[in-house]
């Protein structure tokens, strides 16, 4: 195995860093945070570090000095740099061999960007794919290492979908790790013409509108159910999260508003009337509503 040093801070990082320690690849050094305000899915690296005994350094900022000489001092011919939601700046991609390795969680050069697993569930895409690539100065930009399809069920949320990628990038970075002690892996350019790059996703976007078809409802919800922050209604001056639904597209309560209530089992389990059909609500936050108000 090449020398290698690993930067992560998310359950994704937790997982593939497991998996290669586990399977006996050494790590020379890894770079993590001890907390973060930005990732939902935050998962510290250090207990792998001192359970494995590899030097280990914790920052905010991947490219300042302290951080910079930590690598440079490692020497090493790969970085892997998966789970990190800040650039890599050109003086640390240029220390390894090798390159630093990335990972996005789409079929890159197609969705490109923030929120890869919410987007691909939100707009309700029917495959997605687990992708590595070598980082360049661009997002999601580099050469592809390793690419494989991920399908999407209707019944996916964000966390089956979560384990169904991470199963797969698993087998994906072990295999590449291997090719790469064997110098056998093979890069693939991007078409830096080609696909489309998400943007970053605000609050307004995980608001319900009762107005939205039930699919749309639907997919909002399961996309930003748990780890992520949950979809939500608005309320008053309250957001009400909702982290589990289903639906029933029916012309039977056609002549009804969108928003109207017309069921209520239990502060967290009611039906909404939606554009093309019905909404029912299985688990959110507790709400004091009763049949016939408005959503």
């Amino acid at each position: 195995m090449k020398s290698t040093i690993f930067i992560g801070c998310v359950e994704s990082s937790y997982t593939l860093l497991e998996a290669m320690l586990e399977n006996g690849y050494i790590v020379d050094g890894i770079i993590t945070m001890e907390s973060s305000a930005i990732n939902a899915d935050f998962r510290s690296l250090v207990p792998l570090a001192e359970k494995y005994g590899i030097d280990c350094i914790c920052t905010k900022n991947i490219n300042d000095e302290e951080t910079v000489g930590f690598v440079r001092d490692k020497a090493p011919e790969v970085i892997y740099c998966f789970g990190w939601s800040r650039l890599i700046g050109k003086e640390l991609l240029s220390i390894p061999k090798y390159g630093v390795i990335g990972f996005h969680p789409a079929a890159i050069p197609f969705n490109k960007g923030r929120h890869p697993i919410i987007w691909a569930l939100v707009l309700g895409l029917e495959k997605t794919a687990s992708s590595f690539f070598v980082m360049d100065e661009g997002a999601d930009t580099g050469d592809i290492i390793s690419q494989k399809e991920i399908i999407i069920d209707e019944t996916d949320d964000a966390q089956s979908l979560y384990d169904k990628i991470l199963e797969t990038a698993k087998v994906q970075v072990l295999e590449f790790t291997k090719q790469f002690a064997e110098d056998s892996v093979v890069r693939h350019p991007q078409d830096l013409n080609a696909g489309n790059t998400w943007r970053k996703r605000g609050r307004l976007d995980g608001q319900i509108d009762f107005r939205m078809s039930c699919k749309a409802i639907y997919n909002l919800v399961r996309g930003l159910s748990h780890p992520y922050p949950g979809a939500h209604i608005a309320v008053g001056e309250r957001d009400v999260k909702v982290w589990k639904c289903e639906y029933i597209i029916s012309d039977e309560f056609t002549n009804l508003e969108p928003g109207k209530v017309l069921e209520v089992n239990s502060p967290t389990d009611y039906v909404v009337k939606a554009y093309d059909g019905t909404i029912h609500v299985l688990d959110g936050d507790p709400m004091d509503i009763k049949e016939g108000d408005y959503l």
